[in-house]
């Protein structure tokens, strides 16, 4: 069989890739091709997660072996074909390609159609993928070139008119987390 699937991405307009793909291809030639199709370097622990309905995360293929899951066996790019977990047209699933940040692109099985081919291949690529960013930049953009940002933990989290100096330490002594009183 073969695969059409396309994802999207909600950070960007009108980005789109579809792909086309033997049902017996594997997820990490899924991810090759994605990342050959953004031009993204292969230096992310990216995955991919199969989602319900609602785009909740079920389970999850991940590039390299991990901690075991509760919840789901563990699946690996590399040893799951497609078309272990892809079954029905429709289908859902989540390409996570910067996991410190949770970046994703969202996917949907769009066709399953007779015949075969070799691998995976982007068959339609519109719009610029977002920019993939090194961790420094990122934490640039969040922190500013001064490394303290635009937030004032004072103001912005405790509320205006916060003084460190109105807070009684000896109210606190009393406290303590040995005995299991707290919880």
């Amino acid at each position: 069989m073969i695969y059409r699937i396309a994802f999207s991405c909600d950070e960007v307009n009108r980005f789109r890739r579809v792909f086309e793909a033997d049902s017996e291809a594997t997820f990490l030639e899924l991810h090759k091709a994605i990342l050959e199709s953004v031009e993204y370097p292969d230096d992310q622990m990216t995955s991919f997660f199969m989602c319900n309905d609602r785009w909740e995360k079920e389970q999850e293929v991940t590039l390299v072996e991990m901690g075991a899951s509760m919840d789901y066996d563990n699946m690996v790019m590399e040893q799951t074909r497609l078309s272990d977990l892809l079954t029905d047209q429709g289908q859902r699933l989540i390409y996570i390609f910067d996991p410190m940040f949770e970046r994703c692109f969202f996917g949907n099985l769009k066709e399953i159609k007779p015949g075969h081919m070799t691998g995976v291949e982007c068959v339609e690529c519109i719009g610029k993928a977002p920019k993939q960013l090194e961790s420094e930049e990122n934490l640039d953009a969040i922190l500013g070139k001064d490394g303290k940002g635009d937030l004032d933990l004072d103001e912005d989290f405790y509320g205006s008119g916060y003084d460190a100096g109105d807070i009684d330490a000896e109210g606190f002594q009393d406290l303590s987390f040995d005995d299991g009183t707290m919880f």
